[in-house]
């Protein structure tokens, strides 16, 4: 007989001397029940878990639990410490509602876990730290176009000339003469390949920021085709055109003449619209010199916007990396010029795509970029070269 049918019979035994016309010790007998009842609660209690506990590690359990711990693996938690996704929600609830971290995450080697109440969890910031790279400062400013590869543009270096004649006279008949500029295909490709191991562990900040860094570099290599492109296999830039007569200087030194010699170059009808290109350093060259009234030749001003507006008397100044500064350039290379860019034509027969693609052989996430893209300065009269010479 086991003790729940001992505790049966004993409760059976106190009923019938109730119900008999005995004289029992009544408060004896209800302590006595309370203590039965107690006890038999316990050990039904005791058999319900003990049941269940082998129910589940035999695999039958019909009821779902869900069981939750912070250390299934404490090798690895040690390696992911305090920046783990198990750390992060137990001090999310540590702070929200005040419930305990588990010792095994706060586990630490230099700070005791006696010490402080919990360990402020490490965090990433959504936000890679990059050299930046300056560009962006040339695409806006040139000519862009959309026309098939292989489409003729039509030029013409000759106007007719007007005469004055006498009553009832007339004047030679005029030819008009015509080129014309051609437009190839040149496609420009960036690809970037992460494994499939990162491409999956990565922050979503990782994906975003090799988008732009793709896109970055299609746009500064296109910059760079417009100011010094071969012309083979890419864009022809604008220092590889031959300026017209006179229009290519030789500096020696950075001064006052510089700057006018450069502007008697430029002809009349081209200088409205035409803009000074060098580097932030070449420019600042020019802003400590004065004139023969001291007043400076270089000036900055701040337009309604704020940002600055750099001029070179009276002329805006666009500054880039793309050319050499003029402490830098060597001897005959160029290091600043003027030039219209709305005489510049950029044909992009293909806008610039970016897509993913997985390379089936290695597994890799590429993503690509592509553009089909040509580009050649139509006019370059408006185009004034300032090129290294030797120190006198």
């Amino acid at each position: 007989m086991n003790r729940l049918q001992e505790i049966q019979t004993r409760m059976t035994e106190i009923r019938t001397l109730l119900e008999s016309d005995q004289q029992v010790d009544l408060a004896a007998l209800d302590q006595e029940l309370r203590d039965l009842t107690a006890e038999r609660t316990q050990i039904e209690t005791r058999q319900r878990l003990l049941d269940e506990a082998r129910a589940i590690n035999n695999g039958t359990s019909t009821e779902t639990r869900t069981i939750e711990t912070f250390n299934a693996n404490p090798q690895e938690q040690r390696e992911l410490g305090t920046d783990s996704t198990e750390y992060r929600q137990a001090f999310m609830n540590y702070v929200l509602r005040g419930e305990a971290i588990p010792a095994e995450l706060r586990a630490n080697a230099t700070t005791k876990t006696g010490d402080i109440g919990s360990v402020i969890p490490q965090t990433v910031l959504n936000k890679i730290v990059e050299k930046l790279e300056a560009v962006g400062m040339i695409l806006p400013l040139v000519t862009r176009t959309a026309i098939k590869g292989g489409v003729s543009v039509p030029t013409s270096a000759v106007k007719p000339v007007a005469s004055w004649v006498a009553e009832g006279a007339g004047s030679d008949k005029q030819k008009k003469t015509a080129g014309s500029i051609t437009f190839s295909y040149h496609k420009l490709r960036c690809a970037v390949a992460v494994s499939l191991e990162v491409d999956t562990m990565a922050l979503p900040v990782f994906e975003s920021t090799l988008i732009n860094n793709v896109v970055e570099a299609m746009t500064k290599a296109i910059e760079q085709a417009i100011i010094s492109g071969t012309g083979v296999g890419q864009p022809k830039g604008i220092l590889t055109e031959n300026p017209a007569a006179g229009q290519a200087l030789d500096v020696a030194k950075i001064e006052y003449k510089t700057l006018t010699d450069a502007e008697a170059a430029l002809p009349l009808e081209y200088e409205s619209n035409a803009v000074w290109v060098m580097t932030k350093k070449t420019f600042m060259g020019f802003t400590a010199m004065t004139d023969a009234d001291g007043q400076p030749i270089a000036r900055t001003n701040y337009g309604i916007s704020g940002k600055p507006e750099r001029s070179l008397l009276g002329r805006s100044v666009v500054l880039c990396n793309y050319i050499d500064s003029f402490s830098t350039a060597d001897t005959g290379e160029a290091f600043a010029f003027l030039f219209n860019f709305s005489d510049y034509i950029l044909n992009t027969n293909y806008q610039m795509g970016v897509k993913k693609y997985e390379d089936n052989e290695t597994d890799d996430l590429v993503t690509k970029a592509i553009m089909i893209v040509d580009g050649k300065a139509v006019d370059v009269n408006s185009l004034v070269v300032l090129k290294k010479a030797a120190a006198a």
